[in-house]
């Protein structure tokens, strides 16, 4: 009976240890159930098995939505699962290891994971992981990131604006004197990059009539400054080559505890160019206004921009009045079309240079004018307006007039007693012939090639008259260019016993061309060809024929032409200005009425010269086809 008894009795202890063993772990359940900490188990094959309510809160999970389902499907990373489930198939503790959760909202979580796994019987059962939630942490992190990247980014583009605009950086402590200078400051001044600068270096480099400015404005600023921007414009020469530059320091204070600066800190520009082009501005201004002759500048759509005070005189419009009109309320109505065609021209980058025309003024009346006209280009070279002057021409081409009316009368007067004195020379020449008079007969010759020449002269006189009063006609004919060379070279002999007159390679080609005028052209350049070779030498007038052109030249053994002597050689009244020649006659005509003449058949005469060694003149003509 004892030994029943105690048997009970242990039977009714294990009873009641299995009790309270049992409600102990229905505690430990319940506190791991209702735990803050999320847990979750994953079974061999990756799938959840079971998991505390935190873990459904922390995703936003039912119960029913998250037990029995793989955990990929809540992972944001793919790659993390097969490393975790790899690792704890292997028994391999996860410690913080972090990794991304997807919400049910969309969103993802960050993580920390910590795990064991339960093996038996050296089996995979499953693992036993904790969560803890890192999302706050990381977002901070991501914010510094994001701040330190953006601070990364300003400082890269704060450095690339003041490269860009060549900003020298500078300090300056006005207690302690010491001056700092970035590497841009440094190559403004010239200024070794392994030497330390002082500030009283800095002041030696400064221009002396400065000096006083800029200690005054940087010392006064250090001690009653306040903390906006302060300015100072000077000049300095360079530390390594001494050159003079001007430069614009800017600044800004910065204060501590007492009302003293503690630290000027600023930039430094080299404005050299900027002030060298405001004064070549200041010094064009003030010649445009005190310019004889109207400077005008217009839009590309002809609307007046800038108007000056000789523009206002010339043409009678204030500048009040006439910026913003057309420019077409200058040119006379039977003028229009220049204007296009100088529009045209200036569109392709030309200029153009001393166009003559006329102009209509306030009153009505026309005047003559000059105008000279540019493109305005910006920066880029993109033509954006245009600049005109125009000079009044009105008195000048009334003087022209006059010259030439009494030019013509002159001319004329003398041409006719001329005409009869070759006349009687000849006349002369016949009887001193009959009577053997060899003396009187190269008298009369001579003389009557003295007459020739005043006649040529008078003719080119008459010639130029005409051509500046725009009475200049082109007769065109059909004529053998062989014998027209051949009489011009027989008259030519006339002029000169002391060369020899050569023409050939002219036969079967015909002109169609002014006769008289192309017979001019050749009378010039032959009386020019003999009297630029004075010593005498061979003279040869002729042709090549060139793909339906032929090219007329004449060549001599003369003393040549200098090069800046040729750029100006068909101007009007110009003459070669060489020692050896002084005393040879001419007004300076001849060529300007070769190359006019030439011009309305539509060639252009042509020289090559050297000095010492002849010149050749030559132009090209249309040749025509015999049928």
């Amino acid at each position: 009976m004892e030994n029943l008894r105690e048997l009970e009795l242990r039977i009714e202890q294990y009873e009641q240890e299995n009790k309270e063993l049992k409600l102990r772990l229905a505690e430990l359940n319940d506190f791991v159930e209702n735990a803050s900490l999320p847990l979750h188990w994953v079974n061999a094959e990756g799938i959840i098995i079971w998991a505390n309510q935190a873990e459904f809160v922390s995703l936003g999970y039912k119960r029913e939505e998250y037990i029995g389902f793989p955990i990929s499907n809540f992972h944001a990373d793919q790659e993390v699962i097969t490393d975790i489930l790899y690792r704890l198939k292997n028994n391999q503790t996860l410690l913080n290891y972090p990794a991304r959760l997807l919400c049910k909202d969309g969103t993802i979580k960050h993580v920390l994971i910590n795990s064991s796994v339960l093996w038996k019987d050296g089996e995979f059962i499953h693992t036993r992981c904790f969560t803890r939630d890192i999302t706050l942490l990381i977002q901070e992190q991501e914010k510094k990131a994001d701040l330190i990247y953006d601070l990364e980014q300003s400082e890269t583009k704060l450095k690339i604006a003041i490269e860009s605009t060549n900003l020298g950086i500078w300090e300056w402590n006005p207690k302690t004197n010491d001056l700092y200078w970035s590497e841009e400051s440094r190559h403004v001044f010239g200024y070794p990059a392994e030497e330390k600068i002082t500030f009283d270096t800095f002041i030696e480099l400064i221009h002396p009539e400065d000096r006083s400015l800029v200690l005054e404005a940087l010392r006064g600023a250090g001690e009653h400054g306040s903390d906006g921007q302060n300015y100072v414009i000077y000049r300095i020469h360079r530390f390594n080559d001494n050159g003079l530059r001007w430069i614009k320091a800017q600044w800004k204070l910065s204060f501590k505890t007492d009302r003293y600066a503690s630290l000027l800190i600023g930039t430094i520009l080299d404005i050299t160019d900027v002030k060298y082009s405001e004064e070549r501005s200041a010094k064009l201004a003030a010649i445009i206004g005190s310019s004889n002759d109207a400077v005008i500048s217009k839009t590309l759509n002809g609307i007046i921009t800038s108007w000056n005070d000789s523009a206002e005189r010339t043409f009678g419009y204030s500048a009040e009045e006439i910026i913003g009109h057309p420019i077409l309320k200058l040119i006379p109505p039977d003028r229009v079309e220049e204007e296009i065609q100088i529009l045209s021209r200036l569109s392709k980058g030309e200029r153009v240079d001393h166009f003559e025309t006329k102009r209509v003024t306030k009153n009505g009346n026309l005047i003559d004018v000059s105008l000279t006209i540019s493109p305005i280009k910006d920066a880029e070279g993109k033509i954006i307006g245009l600049s005109k002057i125009a000079r009044d021409i009105t008195e000048k081409k009334q003087e022209e007039q006059r010259k030439n009316d009494f030019v013509a009368m002159v001319s004329h007067e003398l041409k006719t007693p001329l005409t009869a004195l070759t006349g009687y020379l000849q006349l002369l020449t016949m009887r001193a012939k009959k009577a053997e008079d060899d003396f009187g007969i190269k008298a009369l010759i001579r003389a009557e090639a003295q007459t020739k020449k005043m006649v040529a002269m008078i003719h080119d006189f008459l010639s130029l008259a005409r051509m500046e009063e725009g009475k200049i006609q082109i007769q065109r004919e059909l004529f053998e260019l062989h014998h027209l060379i051949v009489g011009i070279a027989e008259d030519a002999k006339f002029l000169t016993s002391q060369h020899t007159i050569k023409s050939f390679g002219c036969e079967g080609v015909v002109l169609y061309a002014d006769k008289d005028k192309i017979g001019q052209v050749l009378m010039n350049l032959i009386s020019n060809a003999i009297k630029y070779s004075p010593a005498g030498g061979l003279i040869t007038l002729g042709c090549e024929q060139l793909d339906g052109k032929i090219k007329i030249y004449v060549s001599d053994e003369g003393i040549g032409i200098s090069p800046a002597d040729q750029k100006r050689l068909f101007e009007r009244f110009y003459r070669v200005n060489n020692s050896g020649i002084k005393t040879v006659p001419g007004f300076g005509i001849g060529l300007y009425l070769v190359s006019e003449i030439l011009s309305h058949h539509g060639s252009e005469i042509k020289v090559e010269s050297e000095e010492n060694a002849g010149s050749v003149f030559s132009f090209y003509l249309e040749t025509v086809t015999r049928q």
